[in-house]
């Protein structure tokens, strides 16, 4: 039998124009292998992709670059823009302040930090109970001393600390408003307490209690009475013992009050350290039925007035129907 060699299926022999690496490059179904030329080599093709594979390479490190580079030019814009809007907000609505003494304690302790709503006093009148921040300057010297920065570094860090609550405002106190325009303050009744306005305040909830003996301070130990002119306020410290407040400038001009135009705010939470994150509502004390005047006069003092007034007209009136009646 005749092999397919002898029957001419055998592949036949390149002719003088040939060579048999140009055979070579094809597969058995004549097919050519793509990216390489019959000698081996890359084509073109195959080193135009190679060499955008290394271009893409290239310009995505470029892009990473650029972004990164972006990013450090950026960052310096960005703290200023966070350091002016912390100032506006700072500068009309709330401020952090740093608690440097022991004058609030239980209620603040040294080392808070509490948050200052300085917008509310725009919407409404300040009220007994709040727990208020204010600016001694011209009238009360600072219960704590510190140092005053000297070098001009010192004094930016210092002014900015104190913006951000993290070193204590030297001119700035806190305490507690128990007597607003008008009222009568004083201490003590029979019982020892503060009274206002003739209603004695039960101050129990808020005064320092010791936390070795759980001793409370008494509401005073000093004896005062003072009717609050207009446009001041009356404030106390929680720990009476140990707070000078009202009480310590009694010869002052004001009679120890402050002027309601010195406030900057109310704090109204502590939000440093976490572990005494709270709130400072107004204690229920001050709401007692009676204890309120309005604009220095007790709340009764207005019907009976109204009730006086009503007579004479009334009589007037009686007075007019029977003359005409005639």
């Amino acid at each position: 039998m005749m092999s397919d060699d002898e029957q001419g299926l055998r592949e036949p022999a390149p002719t003088s124009g040939e060579t048999r690496h140009d055979l070579s490059g094809n597969s058995r179904d004549g097919v050519r292998h793509e990216g390489r030329e019959p000698n081996g080599t890359p084509d073109d093709a195959a080193l135009v992709g190679d060499e955008a594979d290394s271009g893409d390479d290239d310009s995505s490190h470029k892009g990473r670059k650029k972004k990164q580079g972006s990013f450090w030019k950026e960052l310096p814009i960005l703290v200023v823009v966070a350091l002016a809007l912390a100032m506006v907000i700072k500068a009309f609505a709330v401020q952090a302040f740093y608690i440097p003494s022991q004058s609030m304690e239980n209620t603040l302790k040294v080392g808070d930090r509490v948050l200052v709503n300085k917008i509310v006093y725009h919407t409404r009148d300040i009220k007994r109970g709040d727990v208020v921040v204010f600016n001694g300057l011209d009238s009360w010297d600072p219960e704590v001393q510190y140092p005053q920065p000297k070098n001009p570094v010192s004094k930016v860090l210092h002014a900015v600390g104190s913006a951000f609550g993290v070193v204590p405002g030297e001119k700035d106190y806190i305490k507690r408003v128990i007597g607003v325009p008008g009222d009568h303050v004083a201490c003590c009744d029979a019982q020892g307490h503060v009274t206002v306005n003739g209603h004695p305040l039960v101050e129990t909830s808020y005064i320092y209690t010791d936390p070795q003996t759980g001793e409370q301070n008494r509401p005073s130990d000093s004896k005062f009475k003072i009717t609050v002119p207009a446009g001041h306020l009356w404030v106390m410290g929680d720990h009476r013992e140990v707070s000078y407040d009202s009480r310590g400038h009694i010869g002052d001009p004001g009679g120890g009050t402050i002027p309601e135009s010195r406030v900057i705010g109310r704090a109204f939470v502590v939000v440093w350290p976490l572990s005494r994150l709270k709130t400072l509502p107004i204690p229920s004390t001050f709401s007692t039925p009676g204890l309120a005047l309005e604009n220095g006069v007790l709340p009764e003092t207005p019907l009976a007035l109204g009730l006086i007034g009503a007579i004479p007209v009334t009589l007037l009136r009686r007075r007019f129907r029977i003359r005409r009646s005639r």
